[in-house]
């Protein structure tokens, strides 16, 4: 199952004392269900806050965000966590993966959010790590596992619930490029698998240039001539 996205006018400013700063500029954006969609840019172009307020983590100021056209400027805190949780995955460039938890912990940690049951979700956290090539892996910590390993952990929590709508922001950027290109290869085969619409801020033009679609931002606009 997967999501549309539809963003109209949306604009960012960010403000520092009486400096302003217009990171995104009247963005419109049609994202159909079941895409793999890459976003690239120079450092700068605003593409990592394109990516959080799509996925609810910031607000525009300006402008209207609907997933599978449901606008949710008037949701509460509390009913956007909710739909974050079940409805978007997130992947960082930096895993951001607790360090006093083993990897099939961490990748459940999506689910005991969620209240679900911890049989449940322990059961398929294994069988994610299975699917990535790490089934051997469950009790070791981040910091025995190299930065791929790190990051397909990171794969496997985004996907734990099955959420709707994958954003990724950078995921292979700090890895070398095997690992880069290894992760990378598995992102896209789970996406295809499970049809999610996916939505990839990348630098690498090679894996970019490998997407459903390519989006050039720059200087806070979606470039319409590329």
């Amino acid at each position: 199952m997967s999501v549309s996205v539809r963003t109209r006018g949306v604009s960012k400013v960010f403000r520092d004392g009486n400096r302003e700063l217009e990171v995104l500029r009247s963005i419109d954006l049609d994202i159909e269900a079941g895409e793999f969609v890459a976003i690239v840019g120079p450092s700068g172009a605003g593409k990592s806050t394109l990516l959080h307020i799509l996925g609810t983590l910031d607000r525009p100021d300006a402008g209207v965000v609907e997933i599978d056209g449901e606008d949710f400027e008037k949701k509460t805190p509390r009913e956007l966590a909710a739909f974050r949780n079940r409805t978007i995955g997130f992947i960082f460039q930096f895993q951001e993966l607790l360090a006093d938890f083993t990897a099939l912990e961490n990748i459940m940690i999506p689910g005991r959010i969620a209240g679900l049951e911890i049989g449940d979700i322990r059961d398929k956290a294994a069988d994610l790590m299975s699917e990535v090539g790490m089934g051997d892996r469950h009790a070791s910590y981040p910091n025995q596992l190299s930065g791929g390993e790190r990051q397909r952990v990171a794969l496997c929590r985004a996907l734990l619930l099955e959420p709707r709508l994958l954003l990724a922001d950078e995921p292979t950027g700090n890895l070398d490029p095997e690992s880069g290109e290894q992760v990378f290869e598995l992102m896209k085969n789970l996406q295809e698998r499970r049809g999610t619409t996916a939505l990839v801020v990348t630098h690498n033009q090679k894996l970019a240039s490998r997407c459903g679609r390519i989006l050039h931002l720059n200087g806070g606009v979606i470039d319409p001539s590329r």
